[in-house]
């Protein structure tokens, strides 16, 4: 961990021998970078040593005030902002019709997404995980997106025209924010239509319907459906001649670290940005429950867009309660003051 001469945390240094020139592994740089957030986020509610922004090197501010719903508001900042992060949650793809499998309706057979989306369960039994990501992946391949995706792509590349960003930072991990149009997409929990190798760890972009031939017709959300029970040897393998290894989906499951590279992409984002939206989300997720806090944290105004209030949002500046379809397209339309 490394401070400054006054004793503030600035980051941490990864150390490798010289002798035999090998850094850390990858999850551990990955920990590291969600230690920085977790440290960024205890302060921020008031524990912890005091943190800086290594891009903005100034002490970070927390907000007291309670969340405005003065659209006009709102808007005037919008019209103002350079570097806009959107960060997306379950409650944007729940509006096209995707089950969030989060609360009390939030049921596949009997499970929960967190009882089948770890490593141990799929260890345990790959058949029943693979039905439910099969289920998961044909429902994705019947919807589009709505008007909450389409208002940030259409914002994202109006914006783009006027040398202003908008950066898409997404807890979900279906394909909407990319059919919508968007091209600056972070997705921290990766992708449900990529697949890895458990054996050789070969990624690759897999949208077949079905997935493999013993899949098909499987997966029914129905509490009084048996399991399949499909021999591990009939489930999705690895395509590379030398290998055949089993294949997982490639999506960071509960248990399992983000990765770095996309963390670091996050991170920079937060950092530069001079507004922010979460649109859609519980804010309970970490590390991503403690992203808009951390920017609300050094001044920056954030937007909340929900359809309840959350445990944050009496920390931002802004609430709009309300099916996100409804009140972004509002929020990010043209404002009178741009040119394009």
């Amino acid at each position: 961990m490394l401070c400054d001469s006054k004793g503030v945390f600035t980051g941490f240094q990864i150390k490798y021998s010289k002798k035999s020139k090998q850094t850390l592994p990858r999850h551990l740089v990955t920990a590291g970078a969600v230690v920085t957030m977790i440290l960024r986020h205890l302060v921020s509610i008031g524990l912890g040593p005091r943190v800086t922004s290594p891009v903005t090197r100034g002490p970070l501010v927390e907000m007291t005030r309670s969340a405005s719903s003065d659209m006009s508001e709102f808007r005037n900042i919008f019209s103002k902002a350079r570097h806009i992060a959107i960060i997306t949650g379950a409650g944007v793809s729940a509006e096209s019709g995707v089950p969030t499998f989060r609360g009390a309706a939030g049921y596949w057979r009997k499970w929960q997404s967190q009882d089948i989306a770890t490593p141990e369960a799929f260890f345990r039994n790959p058949s029943l995980v693979w039905e439910f990501y099969h289920y998961r992946r044909e429902v994705m391949l019947s919807k589009g997106p709505n008007a909450a995706h389409l208002a940030i792509a259409e914002c994202e590349a109006r914006l783009r025209k006027q040398g202003r960003s908008v950066v898409v930072i997404t807890q979900v991990i279906d394909d909407l924010h990319r059919q919508a149009g968007s091209r600056h997409v972070l997705k921290i929990h990766v992708s449900l239509f990529e697949t890895r190798c458990v054996s050789c760890g070969h990624v690759a972009v897999n949208q077949s319907s079905p997935i493999c031939a013993a899949l098909e017709g499987k997966g029914s959300p129905d509490p009084d459906t048996s399991d399949a029970k499909i021999p591990p040897e009939e489930l999705p393998r690895c395509e590379k001649s030398d290998c055949h290894g089993l294949l997982r989906p490639n999506v960071t499951w509960f248990g399992e670290t983000l990765d770095s590279h996309v963390l670091t992409k996050v991170e920079t984002v937060l950092d530069t940005c001079d507004l922010c939206l979460v649109v859609g989300t519980s804010s309970i997720v970490y590390p991503a429950a403690m992203f808009a806090p951390q920017v609300a944290s050094r001044g920056v105004p954030v937007a909340e867009f929900n359809i309840d209030t959350t445990s944050e949002t009496t920390r931002f500046t802004y609430h709009f309660q309300g099916p996100c379809g409804a009140t972004l397209p509002l929020a990010l339309a043209r404002h009178e003051s741009e040119d394009i």
